[in-house]
């Protein structure tokens, strides 16, 4: 199964609609904080983008943990959707496990793109490797991040 879409007109997001993801803005939260855009999302392959500029450490490079913010988003937002196709929209949600990031070169401008694409998509956890290049093809960081697949406990459940 294939979901992977690249254009959405809808300012909401949801992840329950094919393409829910793309265009989406979450007010007060850290992607909108680093200005992070869904540029396609499935659980095989989620590409996400950001700007360098406000992104950077003292030095005006890229800071790392904002390269292993981008690779989890990524990772994540794939997890997310795998797991509303293993469990079902209202009950399917992926939680982050374990990352691990390497940064092999730096950047200073521009945007960067990060790359998530399925290594194992499971009943109970998917893993990801993410690269993130710069728009031109640089790799700046590789990750791999691994998310706990999981369901919501329904009404009747959680009232016992």
């Amino acid at each position: 199964m294939n979901d992977s879409v690249s254009q959405s007109s809808s300012p909401v997001p949801d992840p329950a609609r094919v393409g829910g993801f793309v265009g989406a803005h979450w007010p007060g939260s850290l992607m909108e904080a680093m200005r992070m855009e869904v540029i396609t999302h499935s659980p095989e392959c989620t590409v996400i983008e950001m700007p360098v500029e406000g992104n950077t450490q003292s030095f005006g490079i890229l800071h790392g943990g904002a390269s292993a913010a981008l690779a989890e988003t990524a990772a994540s937002f794939a997890a997310q959707i795998h797991a509303r196709h293993v469990f079902g929209p209202e009950r399917g949600f992926a939680v982050g496990t374990e990352m691990s990031i390497s940064h092999i070169s730096s950047v200073n401008s521009g945007r960067v793109r990060a790359v998530a694409q399925a290594v194992q998509l499971g009943g109970s956890q998917s893993v990801h490797l993410v690269e993130i290049r710069t728009l031109d093809g640089a790799l700046v960081s590789t990750a791999r991040v691994t998310n706990r697949i999981l369901s919501r406990r329904s009404r009747e459940a959680k009232e016992k």
